[in-house]
């Protein structure tokens, strides 16, 4: 029997995050850049930037995904494993390889592309062996890498991107309430956290009832688990006088968003509550700037003069804040969009970002744990639109 290298396996009924006309929007946008770089097709390889131009969301387990476009095609080239799943969840035509000889994932490249062309590449997610490949099935005449040009589109997001944001952050705070309820003096990070997580994921089915779920979570932290903001969940239990922090995260189609909160259980300290307000001040002093025209690095080193003026930035661990859209903790990050010293990029309306300050302090110290507020904000074309809702502070976050 001789076995094909590829074949189109279409079934069902394409169902799509966002409408046809969204994704032939993003092409076009793209194709325009392609026009003006000289290129003949484009391959990406990264989970974000194929969510981003098709709308599949895929799972690699060890097999390389792609998506070609070239001037008037967009083609995702999917594993046979996963069978006709992902031309259902792609915009555009799909292709399907075999495992059946090595390397027909870039046979089936090979198959739209044909060889000698100008290509673009993601630099950024592009392996050195996956590199090697191409340069040997496609014989291109240059590489060139676009992976900041689709960054930059991605960071200006569509009225259809933002209505989704919108219900991401309210779904968000749904968890938060889910958590505060969740929280009592003997109970697990796990078992809080999970209970975060679930009521997030019936949300999501109640809004998005043909979408795929998947990749929910929710980070909340104890006690000494605090002091980063990454810490994943464990099972130390929860003790009154803890300082808490909650973390929701729902993703809606690969589109992530974020509420997060300090709590405490119990009363609070004098120094700790001292230490949560000035970090609260800075929260609301950083949303205030978030405003067409400033620079990312101009609003870091406003807060910082903020922090350093009452002796606090020495605790400051990480960057003000970052940009939303198709992300996640294990793929994608539009890094120019980030409220740190070192990026230029002029906030516009459009472009989605959070406010997060944070302060650790170490555990020798009174007041000791972590201290973050977050908020999603979308900037508009007079400042911003707040769209986090959960209440902030020690009115509301201290659980008896």
């Amino acid at each position: 029997m001789e076995r094909p290298q590829q074949y189109r396996f279409h079934q069902g009924e394409k169902t799509l995050p966002f409408s046809p006309d969204e994704y032939d929007a993003r092409l076009s946008i793209l194709r325009k850049v392609m026009s003006n770089r000289g290129l003949d097709a484009c391959i990406f390889t990264s989970m974000h930037n194929i969510a981003y131009y098709s709308g599949f969301l895929y799972c690699s387990f060890g097999r390389p995904y792609g998506l070609i476009v070239t001037t008037d095609n967009s083609i995702t080239i999917s594993a046979g494993i996963d069978a006709a799943q992902p031309w259902r969840r792609c915009h555009g035509d799909n292709i399907t390889y075999t495992d059946w000889h090595r390397n027909n994932f870039f046979r089936s490249i090979l198959s739209v592309t044909g060889k000698n062309i100008i290509l673009g590449i993601e630099g950024d997610q592009l392996s050195i062996t996956q590199k090697s490949l191409l340069d040997e099935f496609l014989e291109p005449r240059a590489f060139l890498d676009i992976s900041n040009d689709t960054m930059l589109h991605r960071m200006n997001k569509s009225d259809a991107e933002l209505d989704l944001i919108r219900q991401g952050a309210a779904v968000a705070d749904i968890g938060g309430y889910a958590i505060k309820d969740a929280v009592k003096s003997g109970a697990r990070e796990l078992d809080v956290a999970m209970a975060g997580r679930d009521a997030m994921e019936l949300e999501i089915a109640r809004r998005f009832p043909d979408s795929e779920y998947r990749d929910t979570w929710v980070w909340f932290q104890s006690g000494i688990n605090t002091d980063g903001a990454h810490n994943p969940v464990t099972s130390r239990k929860l003790q009154l006088g803890d300082i808490l922090s909650l973390n929701t995260f729902p993703m809606i189609s690969g589109y992530y968003t974020a509420l997060e909160r300090t709590m405490f259980l119990g009363e609070v300290d004098k120094v700790s509550l001292d230490i949560w307000k000035a970090n609260i001040a800075a929260h609301e002093y950083g949303i205030s700037l978030l405003k067409p025209n400033i620079s990312c690095a101009e609003v870091t080193q406003k807060i910082n003069k903020f922090f350093e003026d009452r002796g606090l930035l020495q605790y400051r661990t990480f960057g003000y804040g970052h940009s939303f859209g198709v992300l996640s903790h294990y793929y994608g990050r539009e890094a120019g969009l980030e409220l740190r010293e070192d990026i230029d990029t002029i906030l516009k309306p459009g472009m989605v970002i959070s406010m997060e300050p944070m302060l650790t302090i170490p555990n020798s110290q009174p007041g000791a744990g972590g201290y973050r507020e977050h908020d999603i904000l979308i900037i508009t074309e007079n400042g911003n639109e707040n769209i986090t809702k959960y209440p902030y502070g020690p009115d509301f976050n201290v659980i008896a």
